[in-house]
């Protein structure tokens, strides 16, 4: 998703639009960038559902077989150390059904690099009121 990257001008502030990639936005290398974002939303999705389901840390770790201190790591969009495959058993085992969804990326015919989507759906009965869907480009 190529966005420019024109300073607006807002009451004499500049203000730069971001590229919908806060890690991209920083100077991380795409690739990086996108694996970044990629963990940052399944860390919120991991976060929400643990809230959704009013467990305490302690119970979220022995639901997710991590110790309390990982689970507080998590809550606190702290990944480090987690693989986007362990992060998408954890949330498997919050009762989360992952979808993986594969199709060509192509524009008129011109092959581009693939891109991964995390689109989230919160349930009806849950108590936070946020997005419905997150897009990583």
């Amino acid at each position: 998703m190529a966005h420019s990257r024109k300073p607006v001008i807002h009451d004499d502030i500049p203000v730069t639009r971001g590229s919908g990639n806060v890690f991209a936005d920083l100077g991380f290398a795409d690739v990086e960038a996108k694996e970044l974002q990629l963990k940052a939303e399944l860390t919120r999705h991991i976060y929400n559902r643990i809230q959704d389901l009013g467990l305490t840390q302690r119970q979220a770790g022995t639901r997710l077989g991590i110790s309390q201190p990982d689970v507080s790591k998590l809550m606190h969009s702290r990944y480090t150390g987690f693989s986007t495959d362990r992060l998408l058993d954890l949330l498997n085992a919050l009762d989360v059904d992952v979808e993986v969804v594969l199709h060509p990326h192509s524009d008129h015919g011109i092959l581009h690099r693939g891109t991964v989507r995390v689109v989230g759906k919160r349930p009806a009965w849950a108590s936070l009121t946020l997005s419905s869907n997150s897009i990583i480009a």
